[in-house]
Protein backbone atom coordinates (compact mmCIF):
# COMPACT_ATOMS: atom_id res chain seq x y z
CA UNK A 1 0.00 0.00 0.00
CA UNK A 2 1.24 3.49 -0.86
CA UNK A 3 1.92 5.50 2.24
CA UNK A 4 -0.45 8.42 2.50
CA UNK A 5 -0.11 11.24 4.97
CA UNK A 6 -2.85 11.92 7.51
CA UNK A 7 -2.90 15.00 9.72
CA UNK A 8 -4.63 14.42 13.07
CA UNK A 9 -5.75 17.58 14.87
CA UNK A 10 -6.97 17.09 18.44
CA UNK A 11 -6.23 18.64 21.84
CA UNK A 12 -6.36 15.28 23.65
CA UNK A 13 -2.76 14.04 23.70
CA UNK A 14 -3.71 10.47 24.65
CA UNK A 15 -6.11 10.24 21.72
CA UNK A 16 -3.53 11.74 19.36
CA UNK A 17 -1.01 9.10 20.38
CA UNK A 18 -3.54 6.27 20.08
CA UNK A 19 -4.66 7.31 16.60
CA UNK A 20 -1.06 7.84 15.50
CA UNK A 21 -0.12 4.34 16.67
CA UNK A 22 -2.98 2.67 14.81
CA UNK A 23 -2.57 4.69 11.63
CA UNK A 24 1.14 3.92 11.48
CA UNK A 25 0.34 0.22 11.92
CA UNK A 26 -1.75 0.54 8.75
CA UNK A 27 1.17 2.09 6.88
CA UNK A 28 0.16 5.75 6.94
CA UNK A 29 2.46 8.68 7.63
CA UNK A 30 1.03 10.66 10.53
CA UNK A 31 1.31 14.35 11.40
CA UNK A 32 -0.11 15.67 14.67
CA UNK A 33 -1.38 19.06 15.80
CA UNK A 34 -2.77 19.97 19.22
CA UNK A 35 -4.97 22.94 18.28
CA UNK A 36 -6.72 24.47 15.29
CA UNK A 37 -4.10 27.14 14.56
CA UNK A 38 -1.29 24.61 14.48
CA UNK A 39 -3.43 22.24 12.43
CA UNK A 40 -4.14 24.88 9.79
CA UNK A 41 -0.47 25.83 9.57
CA UNK A 42 0.53 22.17 9.13
CA UNK A 43 -2.15 21.68 6.48
CA UNK A 44 -0.67 24.58 4.51
CA UNK A 45 2.88 23.30 4.99
CA UNK A 46 2.41 19.60 4.22
CA UNK A 47 -0.88 19.35 2.27
CA UNK A 48 -1.71 15.89 3.66
CA UNK A 49 -3.91 13.35 1.91
CA UNK A 50 -6.55 13.63 4.65
CA UNK A 51 -7.21 15.56 7.86
CA UNK A 52 -8.84 14.01 10.92
CA UNK A 53 -10.19 17.02 12.79
CA UNK A 54 -11.63 17.52 16.26
CA UNK A 55 -14.25 20.24 16.67
CA UNK A 56 -13.87 21.52 20.24
CA UNK A 57 -10.31 22.87 20.40
CA UNK A 58 -8.58 25.99 21.75
CA UNK A 59 -7.51 28.96 19.60
CA UNK A 60 -9.43 27.82 16.51
CA UNK A 61 -12.15 25.19 16.58
CA UNK A 62 -12.56 22.49 13.94
CA UNK A 63 -15.49 24.19 12.21
CA UNK A 64 -13.42 27.35 11.75
CA UNK A 65 -10.45 25.34 10.50
CA UNK A 66 -12.60 23.57 7.91
CA UNK A 67 -14.16 26.88 6.81
CA UNK A 68 -10.72 28.40 6.27
CA UNK A 69 -9.56 25.31 4.35
CA UNK A 70 -12.55 25.36 2.03
CA UNK A 71 -11.92 29.06 1.33
CA UNK A 72 -8.28 28.36 0.41
CA UNK A 73 -7.82 27.01 -3.15
CA UNK A 74 -4.68 25.10 -2.12
CA UNK A 75 -6.39 23.36 0.82
CA UNK A 76 -9.90 22.99 -0.57
CA UNK A 77 -9.25 19.59 -2.23
CA UNK A 78 -8.01 17.94 1.01
CA UNK A 79 -10.65 15.63 2.51
CA UNK A 80 -11.68 16.32 6.10
CA UNK A 81 -13.22 13.93 8.62
CA UNK A 82 -14.58 15.39 11.83
CA UNK A 83 -13.92 13.23 14.89
CA UNK A 84 -15.70 14.77 17.85
CA UNK A 85 -17.47 14.14 21.14
CA UNK A 86 -20.33 16.40 20.00
CA UNK A 87 -23.10 14.18 18.71
CA UNK A 88 -25.95 16.64 18.18
CA UNK A 89 -27.52 16.74 14.74
CA UNK A 90 -27.07 20.52 14.40
CA UNK A 91 -23.27 20.23 14.73
CA UNK A 92 -23.12 17.32 12.30
CA UNK A 93 -25.19 19.16 9.69
CA UNK A 94 -23.07 22.29 10.14
CA UNK A 95 -19.87 20.29 9.69
CA UNK A 96 -21.05 18.56 6.54
CA UNK A 97 -22.51 21.77 5.11
CA UNK A 98 -19.17 23.58 5.29
CA UNK A 99 -17.47 20.80 3.36
CA UNK A 100 -16.45 17.98 5.69
CA UNK A 101 -16.42 14.56 4.04
CA UNK A 102 -17.50 12.56 7.08
CA UNK A 103 -18.55 13.11 10.68
CA UNK A 104 -17.56 10.57 13.33
CA UNK A 105 -18.73 10.69 16.93
CA UNK A 106 -16.35 9.68 19.71
CA UNK A 107 -15.81 7.07 20.97
CA UNK A 108 -15.39 4.86 17.89
CA UNK A 109 -13.54 1.58 17.52
CA UNK A 110 -10.20 1.65 15.75
CA UNK A 111 -11.48 -0.79 13.13
CA UNK A 112 -14.42 1.44 12.23
CA UNK A 113 -12.28 4.57 12.21
CA UNK A 114 -9.77 3.01 9.82
CA UNK A 115 -12.60 1.80 7.60
CA UNK A 116 -14.11 5.28 7.37
CA UNK A 117 -10.71 6.81 6.61
CA UNK A 118 -10.08 4.30 3.83
CA UNK A 119 -13.51 4.95 2.36
CA UNK A 120 -12.89 8.70 2.14
CA UNK A 121 -9.40 8.23 0.71
CA UNK A 122 -10.76 5.91 -1.98
CA UNK A 123 -13.11 8.65 -3.11
CA UNK A 124 -10.17 11.02 -3.34
CA UNK A 125 -7.79 8.61 -5.02
CA UNK A 126 -5.59 10.58 -7.39
CA UNK A 127 -7.52 11.24 -10.57
CA UNK A 128 -5.54 14.15 -11.94
CA UNK A 129 -5.73 14.16 -15.72
CA UNK A 130 -2.32 13.50 -17.16
CA UNK A 131 -1.15 15.96 -19.78
CA UNK A 132 1.78 15.46 -22.10
CA UNK A 133 3.26 18.92 -21.65
CA UNK A 134 3.74 20.75 -18.37
CA UNK A 135 4.94 24.31 -17.90
CA UNK A 136 5.98 24.91 -14.29
CA UNK A 137 8.04 27.90 -13.22
CA UNK A 138 10.67 28.27 -15.95
CA UNK A 139 10.60 24.59 -16.99
CA UNK A 140 8.75 22.98 -19.85
CA UNK A 141 8.39 19.22 -19.36
CA UNK A 142 7.47 17.39 -22.56
CA UNK A 143 6.29 13.84 -21.93
CA UNK A 144 5.98 13.01 -25.62
CA UNK A 145 9.69 13.63 -26.22
CA UNK A 146 10.96 13.00 -22.68
CA UNK A 147 12.73 16.34 -22.79
CA UNK A 148 12.93 19.19 -20.28
CA UNK A 149 13.64 22.70 -21.54
CA UNK A 150 14.50 25.91 -19.71
CA UNK A 151 14.80 28.85 -22.03
CA UNK A 152 17.36 27.82 -24.61
CA UNK A 153 18.65 24.92 -22.50
CA UNK A 154 17.49 21.38 -23.20
CA UNK A 155 17.86 18.47 -20.77
CA UNK A 156 17.44 14.81 -21.71
CA UNK A 157 17.02 13.04 -18.41
CA UNK A 158 17.13 9.26 -18.01
CA UNK A 159 13.65 7.74 -18.07
CA UNK A 160 13.08 7.35 -14.32
CA UNK A 161 14.53 10.75 -13.48
CA UNK A 162 12.19 12.31 -16.03
CA UNK A 163 9.15 10.37 -14.76
CA UNK A 164 9.92 11.31 -11.16
CA UNK A 165 10.27 14.97 -12.11
CA UNK A 166 7.06 14.84 -14.14
CA UNK A 167 5.09 13.15 -11.36
CA UNK A 168 6.14 15.71 -8.73
CA UNK A 169 5.74 18.70 -11.07
CA UNK A 170 2.24 17.64 -12.09
CA UNK A 171 1.29 17.72 -8.38
CA UNK A 172 3.05 20.98 -7.59
CA UNK A 173 2.98 21.82 -3.89
CA UNK A 174 1.79 18.37 -2.79
CA UNK A 175 4.03 16.31 -0.54
CA UNK A 176 4.61 12.70 -1.60
CA UNK A 177 6.41 10.18 0.58
CA UNK A 178 9.08 7.88 -0.82
CA UNK A 179 6.90 4.78 -0.93
CA UNK A 180 4.23 6.57 -2.97
CA UNK A 181 6.90 7.81 -5.39
CA UNK A 182 8.32 4.30 -5.73
CA UNK A 183 4.89 2.86 -6.46
CA UNK A 184 3.85 5.58 -8.91
CA UNK A 185 7.15 5.86 -10.81
CA UNK A 186 8.69 2.40 -10.51
CA UNK A 187 5.51 0.35 -10.05
CA UNK A 188 4.08 -1.85 -7.29
CA UNK A 189 5.72 -5.02 -8.54
CA UNK A 190 9.29 -3.75 -8.86
CA UNK A 191 11.56 -4.17 -5.85
CA UNK A 192 13.49 -1.00 -5.18
CA UNK A 193 14.37 0.67 -1.88
CA UNK A 194 13.51 4.13 -0.52
CA UNK A 195 17.08 5.23 -1.14
CA UNK A 196 16.42 4.91 -4.88
CA UNK A 197 14.16 7.98 -4.74
CA UNK A 198 16.79 10.01 -2.88
CA UNK A 199 19.45 9.14 -5.47
CA UNK A 200 17.20 10.13 -8.37
CA UNK A 201 16.20 13.40 -6.71
CA UNK A 202 19.88 14.20 -6.14
CA UNK A 203 20.65 13.56 -9.83
CA UNK A 204 17.76 15.78 -10.94
CA UNK A 205 19.01 18.55 -8.68
CA UNK A 206 22.53 18.21 -10.06
CA UNK A 207 21.20 18.80 -13.59
CA UNK A 208 18.40 21.33 -13.05
CA UNK A 209 19.35 22.96 -9.75
CA UNK A 210 18.19 22.28 -6.22
CA UNK A 211 15.41 24.89 -6.08
CA UNK A 212 12.64 22.89 -7.80
CA UNK A 213 12.22 19.80 -5.62
CA UNK A 214 11.94 20.44 -1.90
CA UNK A 215 12.71 17.91 0.83
CA UNK A 216 10.03 17.73 3.50
CA UNK A 217 11.90 16.34 6.49
CA UNK A 218 10.45 13.12 7.83
CA UNK A 219 7.87 12.85 5.05
CA UNK A 220 9.20 12.97 1.48
CA UNK A 221 9.41 15.42 -1.43
CA UNK A 222 7.34 18.03 -3.23
CA UNK A 223 7.76 20.23 -6.27
CA UNK A 224 8.01 23.86 -5.16
CA UNK A 225 4.90 26.01 -5.61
Amino acid sequence: MSKQTILVVDDEQDLLDLIEYNLKKEGYNVLKAENGVQGLEMAKEYKPNLILLDIMMPKLDGIQVCEKMRANPDLKPIPVIFLTARSDEKTEVEGLDIGADDFITKPISTTKLLSRIKAVLRRYDETEEEVNRLVVHDLEIDKDRYIVTRGEEEFQLPRKEFELLYYLASRKGKVRDRQTLLNKVWGDNIYVVDRTVDVHVRKIREKLGDHYIETVKGVGYRFKE
